[in-house]
């Protein structure tokens, strides 16, 4: 047996190990093989006819791929470099990605995440094999409600329940939730089992740590002996009517009877037209069809909406015309969280709301990043200096400069000039970016910064944390060429210096930034104008007004600012 093939997994890969190990993904054993894989995007079965509608596949890298074969077992770690689990390889092979995604979530528009993930993230070739666990996944957060489907099966055994009603949810539980679960429970005469996933979701989700806090809360409005919270550790892929058909595989292995399936189960919203991926209740359709075969009861359930008249929770069908229905989106939500507006409670309970509004703290309270990408030469560095002097002129601490020049004698010394190291060099700056936005600091960044990839994944990861600005400096190359501040072009046109990103390298401009800024038609205060004013606007920067009754200015203090006339 070979081994010492190692790779470290993925978050993803990470929730679909742990669902794998745990037999939360029974009847799989490990990643699908490739007949299994074909079979499941092509009629949603395996290759033995059980009924699988979602491909659980490990995928790794070209250069990964390159160095096993099968029949090798290789070794999967967590990025901590602790050994989870060791697979045997049984296929490896290219997908056919345009065909998967077409298959499983009935589009190739990379708006929707998963696709995206698809496309932009994951890795070229898959593995398919057997699992053999090494050690059990750790979690340290939440461990008393972190059961296992034996466990869960047990404990509704133990307490003599036989009809388990599951609800699958992402998203904080307000009162229209409570009120839905509740009159399943009575219609059923059984028990509820909140089950929320607290793997991967959307990324502009609730943080799962606020969301279970807000689960524990709700849970104590429900009458006792009714409902039970577990949470999952599932990475969904928002996939709709395949998703939802999923959940009830899945709700079926922790010992549901029934299981809840809404109103756009699962939907990632809506696509780059401005259409919803998904019809409403096209989860419903699809789980009906395969109702009979999965061994669990779907509960058809339509959106519940508060009538005004009769101050009580009612499905859409039910609601009569002369009554105001009464709703609260959760676009609306949010808006009224991060503006410190009243939420009423009819919508949801004071505790709740309580607790979500110290998660969603107003932008001029939480960290930002702000990276300048553009050509050597742009102005990038002396743009981000000037920067950093107003603002600590405004009276804003916790001001960072991670120039990609020092950053990268500090941090990436080890690294060359090409594609892969320069995204890794991206990379470890956003990875630094992220950490001081993360604790409510102010991050700024100025590197090239060439390909969109590494850009975008920097995006993706700050903004779980703050705000994240992205300013191209789109300073023209014969510009740069004039200043040329490091001489650098004047290498590269010696032939002394390769790969010179705009020379002999390409630079890949950015395509929706929140900022252009051309430093050959604006000066350098105009252009540290246009960022104040753009981050007062969208409300990084909350303004102090200035006091009348003295010539003295005032100092200011954490993010209130004067902005002063330039």
């Amino acid at each position: 047996m070979k081994l010492n093939k190692k790779w470290i997994i993925t978050p993803r890969q990470r929730f679909d190990l742990e669902m794998i190990l745990s037999d939360g993904f029974a009847p799989l054993t490990g990643f699908l093989n490739k007949m299994d894989y074909e079979s499941v995007c092509h009629d949603m079965h395996l290759s033995s006819g059980e009924i699988w509608p979602m491909p659980i596949t490990l995928d790794v890298t070209d250069e990964f791929a390159g160095c096993v074969e099968i029949h090798d077992t290789i070794e999967l770690y967590d990025p901590d470099n602790t050994l989870i689990a060791y697979m045997q390889i049984e296929d490896k092979w290219q997908p056919d990605k345009l065909r998967e995604a077409n298959s499983i979530f009935g589009t190739d528009d990379l708006k929707h995440p998963a696709v995206h993930y698809l496309f932009c993230q994951a890795g070229n070739w898959y593995l398919g094999g057997k699992i053999q666990k090494a050690r059990p996944i750790m979690h340290f957060d939440f461990q008393e409600i972190r059961l296992a489907p034996s466990e869960l099966k047990q404990l509704f055994q133990n307490n003599g329940i036989k009809k388990i009603i599951g609800f699958q949810t992402r998203n904080p539980m307000h009162r229209a939730h409570m009120e839905l679960t509740l009159r399943a429970a009575r219609e059923m005469d059984g028990h509820i089992l909140i089950h929320p996933v607290v793997g991967l979701t959307k990324s502009e989700d609730v943080d799962y740590f606020t969301r279970v806090r807000c689960y524990q809360k709700i849970l104590m409005h429900y009458p006792e002996g009714v409902a039970t919270l577990s949470l999952l550790p599932l990475a969904m892929r928002m996939a709709g009517p395949r998703e939802a058909l999923w959940h009830a595989l899945i709700r079926k292995n922790y010992g549901c009877t029934h299981f809840i399936i809404g109103r756009d189960h699962a939907g990632p919203g809506t696509n780059s037209l401005g259409k919803p991926f998904y019809d409403p209740y096209a989860a419903q359709k699809l789980v009906a069809e395969f109702q009979d075969r999965i061994g669990i009861i779907m509960l058809p359930f339509q959106e519940m909406l508060y009538v005004k008249e009769r101050k009580i929770f009612c499905s859409v069908d039910e609601i009569e015309p002369h009554e105001t229905p009464l709703s609260i989106s959760g676009t609306d939500l949010r808006s009224a969280l991060m503006h410190e507006t009243p939420i009423p409670e009819w919508f949801s309970y004071p505790d709740i709301i309580d607790e979500l509004r110290a998660s969603y703290l107003p932008k001029y309270k939480k960290g930002f990043t702000i990276f300048f990408t553009g050509l050597s030469g742009a102005g990038k560095t002396v743009l981000s200096q000037a920067l950093f002097a107003k603002l600590k002129n405004l009276g804003l601490k916790n001001v960072s400069i991670l120039d990609s020049d020092v950053t990268r004698r500090i941090l990436a010394n080890d690294l060359g000039f090409s594609k892969k190291d320069r995204d890794i060099n991206i990379r470890r700056l956003g990875f630094v970016a992220s950490e001081i936005t993360k604790i409510g600091g102010i991050a700024i960044c100025a590197a090239i910064a060439p390909y969109k990839e590494s850009r975008n994944a920097n995006r993706q990861l700050i903004s779980q944390y703050g705000g994240y600005i992205e300013i191209y400096i789109s300073t023209s190359l014969e510009e740069c060429l004039k200043r040329d501040t490091k001489g650098l072009y004047a290498k590269a046109k010696t032939g002394e210096l390769s790969n010179l990103t705009g020379w002999n390298d390409p630079y890949e401009i950015p395509e929706n930034p929140e900022l252009n800024l051309n430093t050959e038609k604006l000066s350098l205060e105009e252009c540290v104008h246009k960022i104040i004013e753009f981050l007062v606007h969208d409300g990084y920067i909350k303004l102090a007004k200035p006091k009348m009754h003295s010539n003295i200015a005032s100092h200011t203090t954490a993010r209130s600012a004067h902005l002063q006339e330039e």
